[in-house]
């Protein structure tokens, strides 16, 4: 009997950036383990997907990791979504992808939606070599993690949300402010936008803009 689980990238946004393999697997799958059921239950009704889902997110997923691992062994398929993108950047997923190797499940990674990369594209600095931060932490490591900013001289794509985009506009100003820096709202959403030019200009737009949605910095290596 195989033993593997399904890693599977959906849309950041736009319903339509997903591929023919990740809808027909979706279909395939006996078990969705989705971070909000309500969020991929819009993606599966607007593919006539009706699959069972479990809950799974950074909440439970210490608790039910075991149970999922059962269920793997005794034969259920199962495929993995997060909100947004691929599960396991910045998301769930990562600790059952480790889990599942140690107990000799194979691992089915589909290539897909994620949101740094078109991010860095439209950015137009740099992309040959670049770093992913993810989230800032939120409090302890912070400090060192702008200093360790400040002194990168690849490209640098941060996510952050819109309760401390703000926040960490005015540090990064303090810490960098001979970086150029990039900032995109609601990649391959209606009201996708990208800032560009001085980042007090910046921070001073998006200040008298709805904060909604997820966004991402981008900032220049050069020191």
């Amino acid at each position: 009997m195989e033993k593997l689980i399904h890693i599977i990238p959906t849309p950041i946004g736009n319903l339509e950036d997903i591929t023919l393999r990740a809808i027909r697997i979706l279909k395939e799958v006996d078990l969705i383990l989705a971070e909000d059921t309500r969020v991929t239950k819009k993606l599966l009704s607007h593919y006539n997907i009706t699959n069972k889902m479990l809950s799974y997110h950074a909440f439970n997923e210490h608790k039910i990791l075991n149970k999922i691992i059962d269920k793997i062994h005794a034969g259920i398929k199962i495929g993995v979504v997060s909100d947004a993108g691929t599960p396991g950047i910045s998301d769930p997923g990562f600790l059952l992808i480790r889990e599942c190797l140690h107990q000799g499940i194979e691992i089915n990674c589909l290539p897909g939606p994620t949101a740094c990369i078109p991010a860095l594209i439209k950015a137009g600095l740099p992309c040959d070599r670049f770093i992913f931060e993810g989230f800032l932490p939120i409090k302890k490591g912070r400090k060192k993690r702008l200093t360790t900013i400040s002194n990168e001289d690849r490209t640098i794509i941060l996510y952050e949300s819109p309760h401390r985009i703000l926040k960490t506009l005015r540090e990064l100003s303090q810490c960098c402010p001979q970086k150029n820096i990039i900032v995109l709202k609601e990649l391959t959403k209606i009201h996708e936008k990208t800032y560009r030019g001085e980042i007090n200009n910046i921070i001073n737009d998006i200040s008298k803009s709805r904060l909604k949605g997820e966004f991402i910095i981008v900032l220049n290596g050069e020191n």
